[in-house]
């Protein structure tokens, strides 16, 4: 790495990079940025990077969530109360089925910036500069010229996130004593209701058995938890896209599309906790997230992006889509993790329900061909949008599993394994308490007249709570339907007992 520096991306070509009218001002900007406290610490990234190598040994299950492009404005107690929630009852479903830790990586605190397919769009007849996100431009056409100043904000927004993240899991928020605390209460499926039930009645059993004998008075570190004991039964190890890890909570995530930011958080320290010989060895992180991932637009093998992400120690993502040839993703693992180094990198596959039996098995087979050590993620999502007859753009519930239970399949048939799903969701309910209507079908029965009651996104459309847990108890119910050895597709698509997923 002697020829890599965290501006040599500088020296390429950069796909969608903003262009800032005032040179200078954005220069400011980034000064002040680089001189502010990291958002998190080469510790807790290194501490991901070894839970992602567990994911990678089939040993944990990885939840990578939370919204398309978060806005300033939904930094409130009550959403990320929410988005908390969602992911915590998300998850806890998850282990109860399978069996294994989940490593959660939020989309929050940070995913500000949002990549476009077109530099300009038209509203109202004119043409004006598509709306990049909150750290770049405003939703208003009146106010598209991009602010250096909204990436200081950015920071703000983030850290405001992060603490409040941090203080709701450390005062027993993700206890494990109490998740119906978590809210079901305006959930309207008596299904899914029933079934989040039936796991928190036999949690309560299962603690009051622990609590019996003796069996929760304390406990040594594992080596999932390495870095200090966890109390098991207190609070749950959540990594998020911007966040710190207090007392093993909280790691975050974000797409690493703003490199002039990105830039501006990376330092180099000792590399610590990583098990390396040298304690005195230093290493490059970008302190804004425990994990990045570059995106479908900007994975270009000679681009500004890749030359940035292969210098960084945090483990990152890679976008997989129906355009990447099996040689040219080869060749992208070759350039950013070298050494084959565990827990490195995340392939997050999004095909799109259609495409997937023509992609997924090359690239499975060309990966353990080259012999490459990976975390295999479906995001079911970005691949299947659509706009609906009364112009909204949505996704249908029912494509989603279908390309969700078509990655496990293909997964199963090539001798691999699915290691976690990637989702965009959200647990944000509107003043009455209803969810928000933005995806077709689900347990809820969507449909396209009811989709403009509650569209609250300003980017791609989310899964709302009541859709997010069906989706949470198809793969729990599958990996429950594993582990007693019917592993037939027909229990794959059984896992939502018989509701409407379309």
């Amino acid at each position: 790495m002697a020829d890599w520096h965290p501006s040599s991306w500088k020296s390429r070509s950069a796909a969608q990079m903003v262009d800032y009218p005032n040179q200078q001002h954005l220069q400011r900007v980034l000064t002040k940025i680089n001189a502010l406290p990291p958002l998190v610490t080469p510790a807790e990234i290194e501490r991901l990077r070894f839970q992602l190598a567990a994911v990678q040994r089939n040993e944990a299950f990885l939840l990578h969530a939370g919204d398309c492009a978060e806005s300033f404005d939904a930094c409130t107690q009550q959403n990320i109360s929410a988005k908390i929630g969602l992911i915590l009852s998300f998850s806890l479903i998850l282990i109860w089925g399978g069996r294994l830790p989940v490593v959660r990586i939020g989309r929050i605190a940070g995913q500000y910036a949002k990549p476009r397919s077109s530099g300009t769009e038209i509203i109202d007849n004119r043409e004006v500069l598509s709306f990049r996100g909150d750290n770049v431009n405003g939703v208003d056409p009146n106010d598209r010229t991009p602010d250096p100043e909204r990436l200081l904000s950015a920071y703000f927004h983030s850290t405001a996130t992060l603490n409040y993240v941090r203080g709701l899991l450390t005062s027993g928020f993700a206890s494990l004593h109490h998740p119906r605390d978590w809210s079901l209460s305006h959930v309207r499926s008596p299904a899914l209701r029933s079934e989040f039930e039936k796991i928190t009645q036999g949690l309560s059993d299962a603690l009051d058995f622990s609590h019996t004998i003796g069996a929760d008075s304390g406990r040594e570190s594992v080596p999932f938890d390495r870095g200090g004991g966890r109390g098991v039964l207190g609070e749950i190890d959540f990594y998020t896209s911007m966040a710190d890890q207090v007392n093993g909570i909280g790691n975050c995530s974000h797409e690493g599309l703003m490199l002039d930011w990105e830039q501006a958080m990376t330092r180099e320290v000792d590399i610590v906790g990583s098990g390396l010989p040298s304690a005195k060895e230093k290493g490059f992180y970008n302190t804004s997230a425990h994990f990045l991932w570059v995106g479908d637009r900007t994975r270009q093998l000679d681009g500004a992006h890749i030359e940035y992400f292969r210098g960084i120690r945090n483990p990152i993502g890679i976008k997989v889509g129906p355009s990447l040839e099996n040689a040219e993703l080869i060749k992208l693992l070759q350039i950013v993790n070298p050494n084959k180094e565990g827990g490195r990198v995340t392939l997050i596959t999004r095909y799109g329900a259609g495409k997937i039996g023509d992609h997924l098995a090359g690239h499975i087979d060309a990966v353990k061909r080259a012999q490459h050590p990976v975390v295999w993620v479906c995001d079911p999502m970005h691949g299947n949008t659509l706009t609906s007859s009364s112009g909204f753009k949505t996704r249908n519930f029912g494509t989603i599993i279908s390309e969700l239970t078509s990655c496990i399949s293909i997964h199963a048939a090539c001798g691999s394994r699915l290691g976690g799903v990637s989702l965009e969701f959200t647990g944000e309910l509107n003043d009455e308490g209803f969810s928000v209507t933005e995806c077709l079908g689900g347990s809820m029965e969507l449909s396209e007249e009811q989709l403009g009651l509650r569209y609250q996104s300003f980017c791609d459309p989310r899964l709302n709570f009541e859709q997010s847990l069906d989706v949470a108890f198809l793969i729990s119910n599958y990996f429950k339907e594993e582990r007693f050895g019917d592993k037939g597709e027909n229990g794959i698509y059984a896992a939502l007992g018989g509701r409407n997923t379309v």
